[in-house]
């Protein structure tokens, strides 16, 4: 498993992203958040086929994170079902990785 995790979700206005972003990062379950935008997203819901304008934030976190940011998510997101998706870093400069570590790091003044 990899110690480090990039983590996407989208979101229908840039300022949800932005506030979605921010608290996470002020939790410390992200290290940092970028946001770009707009997107445009085409999937399915409710047996509808849809185009719709999002916002995607990405999000750097360790492994061990995860699941607390995934928490986060869930309950600060306002979509039934947000998209919450990880993929692992495989490789990152060790200065940025120690960095994301020491920012996500447990029992850190937030």
């Amino acid at each position: 498993m990899a110690e480090y995790l990039t983590i996407l979700t989208t979101t229908d206005t840039a300022e949800k992203a932005r506030a979605l972003a921010a608290s996470a990062v002020e939790a410390r379950v992200a290290a940092c958040a970028q946001i770009d935008g707009p997107i445009t997203s085409v999937y399915r819901w409710e047996g509808e086929v849809r185009a719709d304008q999002e916002w995607r934030v990405l999000y750097k976190t360790t492994a061990d994170r995860y699941p607390e940011l995934e928490a986060h998510l869930s309950q600060a997101h306002d979509y039934d079902t947000p998209e919450i998706i990880a993929t692992p870093i495989t490789r990152g400069s060790d200065a940025y990785l120690s960095w994301v570590r020491e920012e996500t790091a447990t029992g850190r003044p937030g």
